[in-house]
């Protein structure tokens, strides 16, 4: 079987992992310090969030060497330390691939905008007008440059100008990079935003009224993307035993098949949106801001889309958390009095599903959200997200505002990892770069290894079976009752096999009846409670009880 089927990635962002040298930053040599403890938890792979050379302005997804590391993580020979020291802990590594833009201060953007005739002038799109494209990050997706009178591209923040993937030396250049790192042992890559690398270069303006701006379907799968990633497939993927996983927003079940079909020669996975934006509203004017209440069907609904159509055609990607997303517990559980039961139960349902499974640093201790005041907060994305909906254009409270922030924010995922009760959670004895989480005095890694039934050694139990379970690699996917409102029940199937994975969903209790399953063909598995409270065919369950029934 291939290795990445059976694997659970571990991501890591550096910054925020634990520092070595007091100086408030995580770094490499940091994750080289507590490569024992992930190796205890039990999985496979590290997925590293950006380490390269960069001016920092969207913390490191900005890139101004992509064969350098940046120095306030360390070095080169750091990193292939850490390659080597996972290895021999049979950990692989994942990186980043940051390739849809770079720096502004990157050689080929500062060689880029000198002049019109600069060999590195179509490294990037550059255009007299610009069109009413808005950028992920607020404001226009385009730039004014004096120095020869025309706007460049950035979809994400203007130091994050495009790269012009038209450009063949453009993308040579990238497979080159790619191989550097391989060469060193990178066991393969999370590709970040991979979709939007091919550009509808006629720039089409959307249907909007006059002056306004806005982000739609141009922003995403342009006609030449699945071009780009076979011929990256046959220059390079195809030449390593790697893992490949794209980040790929604006995808649906049907067209993730272009990326990742078993015949397609593209990607092993992609990352999926769909089931994290089901708490916003994406239309409103204020975009990911506006909230929502989390409709229990229509997430049942959202995952077994793409559960079943991948189903023996591609493969899943499975999480929950991310750097980009806020903590599950506190955004969909309840992170006060059942912090560690909703929590479990999180890890059972997603990591039970077919597919390859991702746990964010913390979420394997049950990390909260923050409520920060707006000015603790370093991340980009807020900072102008409140200067532009509630500053200028007032489209919005700061009131309501910080409400999502507090909820949905990508801080809530970056404050330090918590490894102990001392000052800053253990993670620095420096001054950290973003405030710690109050909550470290009982939230913490040393805490969850001296309890046995900490949600640590849960994810431990979960990690196992997916090793030592075929089924829960191979067994197609079923819902049961998929219109109860309250419990979230689902069945893996194969043969005459069968695993029932039912939760409740909320801190209510709730009894669930088994319908047409025989509870006495089954034993209980594993269970986020001491037991299980059955009558007959029916189980009451207890706020957040998230239970797996097997019959073989």
């Amino acid at each position: 079987m291939t290795w990445w089927k059976k694997s659970v990635v571990y991501q890591i962002y550096p910054r925020s992992f634990y520092d070595s040298n007091g100086d408030g930053l995580g770094d490499i040599r940091g994750i080289i310090e507590k490569l024992d403890y992930l190796e205890k938890l039990g999985i496979d792979v590290i997925w590293l969030s950006p380490v390269y050379e960069s001016p920092q302005d969207d913390n490191g997804y900005d890139i101004s060497d992509y064969r350098n590391i940046w120095s306030k993580f360390g070095t080169n020979e750091d990193m292939f330390e850490l390659i080597d020291k996972a290895h021999e802990k049979n950990i692989k590594i994942v990186m980043d691939l940051v390739a849809n833009h770079t720096s502004d201060e990157h050689k080929w953007f500062v060689e880029s905008k000198k002049s019109k005739d600069n060999p590195y002038r179509d490294y990037y799109f550059w255009r007299d007008e610009k069109n009413n494209w808005e950028s992920y990050f607020s404001g226009p997706a385009w730039q004014f440059d004096e120095t020869t009178g025309q706007y460049y591209l950035h979809l994400f923040t203007k130091k994050q100008p495009d790269l012009n993937w038209e450009n063949p030396v453009v993308r040579n250049e990238i497979w080159d990079m790619m191989k550097f790192w391989m060469d060193k042992g990178v066991d393969g890559w999370r590709m970040d935003v991979i979709s939007s690398i091919s550009k509808y270069t006629d720039f089409p303006d959307y249907d909007l009224e006059e002056g306004e701006i806005g982000i739609g379907d141009y922003h995403t799968n342009g006609p030449k993307l699945h071009d780009y990633i076979k011929e990256m497939n046959k220059e390079v993927l195809s030449k390593y035993d790697c893992m490949t996983v794209g980040e790929a927003p604006g995808s649906s079940p049907e067209n993730a098949l272009l990326f990742c079909g078993k015949d397609r020669d593209e990607l092993n996975m992609i990352f999926t949106f769909d089931h994290m934006d089901l708490d916003r509203n994406m239309d409103s004017e204020i975009g990911k801001w506006s909230l929502r209440d989390l409709d229990l069907v229509e997430f049942k609904e959202t995952l077994e889309a793409w559960q079943t159509s991948l189903y023996n055609k591609g493969w899943n990607s499975l999480y929950l958390e991310n750097h980009d997303q806020a903590r599950v517990v506190s955004r969909w559980g309840n992170d006060k009095e059942y912090r560690k039961e909703s929590a479990k139960m999180f890890a059972l349902v997603y990591q039970m599903m077919q597919g390859t499974p991702y746990i964010y640093q913390g979420q394997e201790i049950g990390m909260v959200n923050t409520d920060f005041d707006i000015e603790d907060y370093k991340d980009v994305e807020i900072r102008n997200a409140y200067k532009d909906l509630v500053l200028e254009r007032k489209l919005t409270t700061k009131e309501d505002f910080m409400k999502a922030v507090h909820r949905i924010s990508r801080d809530n995922a970056r404050t330090p990892m918590q490894w102990n009760d001392s000052s800053n959670g253990g993670f620095t004895s420096g001054e950290p770069w973003l405030k710690v989480n109050p909550s470290y005095k009982t939230i913490n890694v040393e805490e969850s290894l001296a309890d046995e039934d900490s949600i640590f050694y849960f994810y431990k139990k979960l990690i196992d079976q997916r090793h030592d379970d075929d089924m829960i690699t191979d067994a197609e996917f079923r819902l049961v009752d998929k219109d109860n409102k309250k419990v979230f029940a689902y069945e893996r199937y194969l043969g005459d096999k069968s695993i029932l994975i039912i939760a409740n969903f909320y801190s209510e209790p709730v009894d669930f009846d088994l319908d047409t399953y025989k509870l006495e063909d089954y034993r209980l598995d594993l269970s986020n409670y001491k037991d299980m409270v059955a009558d007959g065919n029916k189980i009451s369950l207890r706020p957040y009880e998230a239970i797996m029934l097997k019959n073989y």
